[in-house]
């Protein structure tokens, strides 16, 4: 975490950069005609603000207006890091037992009394039922729109140095993933692994990620979002992991299947062939490309070999800032799935993956934290991917 000579929390990029991206989602907002923006997904609040704190389990709202100044809504005993981190931003605290929805259409009409078009990340886990009732009762002759991409969609294509944050995060997770392949072995336990990639993230420049490190064995493989237990390896496991560093919330996800003692009958041939096609989707990542054509080319690899029958929701997923309980934001990510018509730019990052598990013939799986360039996909990460026997 970034702190000057006092100890002091500074923010990951200087203030103009927040302030222009603020402007610039001010521009976007009134192109679409709007003249409120009321915004309240964490990683969206952050990337206009800056604000990082662990305080977004409770309710944060962001106004933002043509010509007024940018309103922060957060708890009331929030103010000294909102105060500290964010001083250009006007902030309204709200006390536990105080009215929020009525403090949230107060502060609305404040910022813009007679309102012809209000937008709202209507589609977002973090907005509050009764705060969306308020707003649409109190406002009832103004056109709520669903502005729930406009931010989001601000933020998909990473900056220079965005990615250099990102590049961070990846040797964060490179060297996490290098300790928990290294622990692994006969007897040793889901939760000493664990540790062991934790320690790695610390020791790294690593903080906290949006999910812990996966880390699960044979029995549990296709349990996708759980993790440790008290389980000792044995010989013939398989161990799934996958985990991801972050650096100022930049994430940069990675996963590995490592065998335990010897590799299970078929293992090594899907092993194969699921490298090959996590190599065809990498070179087809490119800009223009539609998400549903780089799906096409991972499933062709597989068609190719002759398994055909085994197919995926996505092959990868847009990744970057992330709050728990996520790497890649709040809600379904944005995926390379079968028959998408979403284009792709340079400069965005994909977690992207090749999922290889239950075909009827072996499993394996491996991910890799992915740039867009115009040459394809960069790998960012340095973890090989070859077929690990610990």
């Amino acid at each position: 975490m970034r702190v000057n000579a006092h100890g002091l929390r500074i923010p990951l990029f200087d203030r103009d950069t927040y302030r222009r991206r603020r402007e610039r989602a001010v521009e976007t907002m009134q192109e679409g005609g709007l003249e409120v923006l009321v915004v309240t997904a964490p990683e969206n609040i952050y990337y206009l603000t800056g604000l990082d704190h662990f305080g977004y389990f409770a309710f944060h709202m962001l106004v933002l207006t043509a010509d007024g100044d940018p309103v922060l809504v957060a708890r009331r005993m929030e103010q000294v890091t909102i105060g500290r981190d964010v001083p250009e931003i006007t902030f309204h605290g709200y006390g536990d037992n105080d009215d929020l929805p009525g403090r949230c259409v107060e502060v609305i009409r404040s910022a813009c009394p007679t309102p012809q078009r209000i937008g709202l990340e209507s589609n977002n886990l973090y907005l509050v039922p009764n705060v969306l009732l308020a707003i649409r009762e109190q406002f009832s002759g103004v056109e709520i729109v669903d502005a729930t991409e406009l931010v989001t969609s601000l933020r998909l294509v990473q900056s220079p140095e965005e990615l250099e944050v990102t590049r961070r995060a990846a040797a964060v997770t490179d060297a996490m993933m290098q300790a928990a392949i290294d622990t692994a072995g006969v007897g040793v336990s889901e939760r000493e692994i664990a540790a062991a990639a934790l320690q790695a993230m610390m020791e790294a420049g690593g903080e906290p990620p949006g999910f812990w490190p996966f880390v699960r064995s044979t029995s549990r493989l296709n349990e996708d979002h759980t993790t440790w237990t008290d389980y000792e390896l044995r010989s013939g496991d398989a161990l799934f992991l996958e985990m991801s560093g972050s650096v100022g919330r930049y994430h940069a996800p990675m996963g590995r299947i490592v065998f335990i003692g010897e590799v299970p009958d078929g293992s090594e041939l899907v092993a194969g062939v699921c490298l090959e096609a996590f190599e065809a989707a990498r070179r087809a990542v490119r800009p223009g490309v539609e998400a549903g054509e780089v799906y096409a080319a991972w499933q062709a690899v597989l068609d190719a070999k002759g398994l055909s029958h085994y197919r995926r929701h996505h092959c990868g997923y847009l990744t970057g800032i992330g709050f728990p309980p996520s790497w890649s934001g709040n809600g379904i990510p944005r995926a390379l799935r079968d028959g998408s018509r979403s284009r792709l730019s340079e400069g965005m990052v994909l977690h992207l993956m090749s999922w290889m598990m239950e075909t009827g013939q072996g499993d394996y799986f491996v991910s890799d934290p992915v740039v867009i360039t115009p040459e394809g996909g960069e790998r960012l990460s340095r973890t090989p991917q070859d077929l690990v026997v610990k």
